[in-house]
């Protein structure tokens, strides 16, 4: 049975939603909507599909049954809660949205669908071995996780649509793009205890920050670091490192670059990650499709089994819950503590 999917936003982000749903063969694009009509018309003609005038129109369509909410981060939840009102199954660009607030009203909403909230990069092969090793217990005990996304946006980026950059519409670079390892670490490491962070705007013009530095402590007892900037001129992969009693894994842009077992040492993985001219590191729509179409695979996969998707509405809470412990910690100078 084929899938009918439905974008509603036709930034950049977009694109890689349309060519991840063109990998899946039970799948296929129908509808795309935008309130600038003109950028909805020229993506609709590029994909194949119609453009419909207004979200309203596209959510009444009864053969669109799962939605792309590929809107700006701070209108997650408010497109997110009217589709799935609709009945309508939701793929949540990361992050969830804002706010905790907002993310618990499109959790609530979305009570009666599938809801997967994008964090691809655990459909990645090293990230998916790495976490194998850790189920396996192949790492001993947890230490040490360290997070880093370090990328450079030049201020083009965040000049290019008003909504970049704001605290009400975007967030700064741990929100929109450290997001994805912030995920990453807790998935790894598990919940976190208490949160101790720095954060600073360096070399853009824009209300958030571009560099975060946080010290985060596990309630099982490790310890971690979180680093994030889009001021780290070229742009490099980003990497997460977990150390336990038994040894070390290094992943970078998705790939195991270190792989150190006590129990197993043999020879370290080849570093062959993607051409860093390539990369999302320094463009934001370089973004590898394939971990997009396995997990909206994954998604269809949860519809079809009455399962949770692999990545929940909570996952992206959890994520979200660490960021705002982040830049609470900085503006309060102090530790914070999380729930979680």
């Amino acid at each position: 049975m084929t899938r009918a999917f439905g974008i509603v936003g036709t930034g950049v982000i977009a694109a890689i939603h349309a060519d991840a749903i063109s990998l899946l063969p039970d799948a296929r694009l129908v509808a795309v909507t935008d309130v600038a009509a003109d950028a909805a018309a020229a993506f609709a003609a590029a994909h194949g599909c119609p453009a419909e005038p207004d979200l309203g129109a596209l959510l009444a369509r009864p053969d669109v049954e799962v939605v792309c909410v590929c809107v700006p981060s701070g209108l997650h939840a408010a497109i997110g809660v009217q589709a799935a009102k609709a009945g309508k199954h939701l793929v949540v660009e990361k992050p969830i949205d804002v706010s905790l607030e907002a993310a618990d009203r499109l959790i609530d909403a979305a009570a009666g669908v599938a809801l997967t909230v994008i964090s691809q990069h655990r459909f990645d092969p090293g990230l998916v071995e790495l976490k194998r090793l850790l189920d396996d217990g192949a790492l001993g005990r947890l230490v040490l996780g360290e997070a880093s996304t370090k990328w450079y946006r030049a201020q083009a980026y965040y000049d290019s649509a008003a909504w970049r950059g704001t605290y009400a519409m975007d967030g700064g670079s741990l929100m929109n793009q450290g997001v994805h390892y912030v995920d990453l670490l807790r998935w790894c490491m598990g919940p976190p205890a208490e949160v101790t962070a720095m954060c600073s705007t360096q070399a853009h013009q824009i209300e958030v920050e571009d560099t975060s530095l946080a010290v985060v402590r596990f309630a099982s007892g490790a310890v971690g670091t979180i680093l994030s900037s889009t001021a780290a001129f070229p742009g490099f992969p980003q990497r997460l490192e977990i150390t336990g009693t038994g040894g070390t894994v290094t992943v970078e842009d998705g790939r195991i670059v270190r792989r150190a077992l006590a129990a197993d040492p043999g020879p370290a993985a080849p570093a062959s990650g993607a051409d860093p001219d390539r990369s999302a590191a320094a463009d934001p729509a370089a973004v590898d499709v394939a971990s997009h179409a396995a997990q909206l695979a994954d998604l269809l996969d949860a519809v079809d089994t009455g399962r949770e998707p692999a990545v929940s509405g909570q996952d992206g809470r959890d994520a979200l819950e660490i960021i705002l412990a982040v830049y609470e910690s900085s503006r309060a100078g102090r530790p914070v503590t999380l729930s979680s």
